[in-house]
């Protein structure tokens, strides 16, 4: 039985497995890296030491994950050679300096100026100290950038010439890097790492005031979090509108797979929820609202929408699992939106802050953002099967010459070392949320300072 496994499917279990990992912990960074530098700039402007309690308590966590994404990302690029060494070869022209451009770019930058964060408090003035947050959140975004330049490309292949080897040359890096889903999908990744970090950052602050504890450092957490849910939350909504336009145009197929359609036809429906049978091609048990998946998609009531049956079999992705990681990415950001709208009544009701109900829901919400982004780079990765590079390169012609024995002994290794390495690193985590914010004096009293420097202290003020 061993002798008979497939490469090809425990090469993909094993490769979202991994790279499933590593999504949590840049879609938490990216976020995080930005709300450190404005914690700081509010730091700066008011003179506020609360804003340096929460500063100070939230740079470990963001440490301790900046540390566990660099380790899932090296292993996720090993991937590329010991499960997916024909891939490589063929595509390692584009994709080799898309990645390496994000190691030298982002990568460095982010890991320097960290050590400025985490060492050089009381070492540099606090201008220095708030340009180095900056430019580690500038840094997460720019290596966000060159990823998805380079997942992009796969997904919506452009400026590229394949020689008569077969292999993958570049033709122009413009075309390659700014192809037609990387802005969209850009956006909308960013705006969902934003409102990850924001809905965790509110369930431990709404968590503190449940339990009536750091009420000063919570209460800034939780409006800073609200602020975010009411205003960014609604975007993301016409950002992933943008971004499944942008789909609907260039990959039809994952479109129709994520509504269910099997039918070419005007005046699409919406599937609310059914089941979606591949082998005969039907949803069934399907509840719809007429017309809107064209709406939605074409902005006309009898716009045309093409079915699954459009596509060969063989050329169709596995439609239950996009259609319904689909649906749970848009149920949570529908819950999201009502979130920002509950907080928003609750503010104009001065009830904001002791609702003890909508502090309880905000702590249930907090792995909403992490859930979400999973959902979508389902959606987005299996949607696209059975190709690996779309139109070019199918995931079965991708794979490495293995067994699957050998694929399936590796891929139980990894199970077990990440449970255990990254078990231990979200175990430490929720240690310091438990241990919560340090008082200003606990902080500063280990380096011989009775006050915050960057609000007392006129040496300081020097760069």
């Amino acid at each position: 039985m061993l002798a008979h496994l497939d490469p090809v499917l425990l090469s993909r279990m094993q490769f979202a497995f991994i790279i499933a990992f590593h999504i949590l912990f840049p879609s938490f960074t990216i976020g995080l890296a930005s709300w450190l530098a404005v914690l700081q700039w509010r730091w700066l402007r008011t003179g506020n030491p609360v804003y340096g309690d929460v500063y100070h308590m939230w740079i470990k966590i963001f440490a301790v994950v900046f540390g566990m994404g660099v380790v899932s990302g090296v292993v996720m690029s090993f991937q590329f050679g010991t499960n997916w060494a024909a891939f490589a070869d063929r595509a390692g022209n584009i994709l080799g300096p898309l990645l390496g451009y994000e190691v030298l770019t982002a990568f460095f930058l982010e890991a320097s100026f960290l050590g400025v964060m985490l060492f050089g408090k009381n070492r540099v003035g606090p201008k220095t100290y708030f340009a180095a947050n900056i430019i580690v959140a500038l840094g997460t975004l720019l290596s966000a950038f060159w990823i998805l330049a380079a997942n992009s490309w796969m997904q919506t292949p452009r400026g590229y010439t394949i020689a008569a080897n077969g292999l993958i040359y570049p033709a122009d890096w413009k075309q390659i890097i700014f192809n037609p889903s990387f802005p969209f999908r850009f956006v909308h990744m960013v705006t969902a790492a934003y409102l990850t970090t924001a809905f965790v950052a509110g369930g431990v602050g709404a968590w503190y005031l449940l339990q009536s504890r750091h009420t000063r450092q919570a209460r800034i957490m939780f409006g800073m979090a609200m602020i975010m849910a009411i205003f960014v939350s609604p975007l993301q909504l016409l950002f992933g509108d943008a971004h499944g336009r942008n789909t609907f145009e260039y990959q039809p197929e994952k479109v129709a797979a994520m509504e269910g359609l099997w039918e070419t036809q005007r005046g699409a429906p919406s599937i609310l929820f059914g089941w979606p049978d591949q082998k005969d091609e039907v949803t069934k048990y399907a509840i719809e609202i007429p017309k809107l998946s064209s709406l939605i998609l074409t902005h006309k009531l009898d716009g045309m929408v093409r079915g699954l049956k459009e596509w060969p079999k063989e050329d169709r992705p596995p439609v239950p699992l996009v259609f319904f990681a689909f649906r749970a990415m848009v149920v949570l950001g529908v819950l999201m939106i009502l979130t920002g709208l509950t907080a928003l009544v609750l503010f104009f009701r001065k009830h904001l802050f002791d609702t003890r109900w909508f502090l309880r829901w905000c702590v249930a919400m907090s792995p909403a953002g992490f859930l979400a982004v999973l959902a979508g780079w389902c959606i987005s990765e299996t949607g696209r099967q059975p190709w690996v590079i779309e139109g070019i390169m199918r995931t079965s012609q991708a794979v490495s010459p293995v067994k699957g024995f050998s694929v399936a002994l590796s891929f139980c290794a990894f199970v077990l070392t990440y449970g255990v390495v990254f078990g231990a690193g979200v175990h430490y985590i929720v240690k310091l949320i438990k241990k919560g914010p340090e008082a200003p004096g606990e902080i500063y009293g280990s380096h011989g300072l009775s006050q915050p420097p960057l609000i007392t202290d006129p040496a300081s003020k020097k760069d």
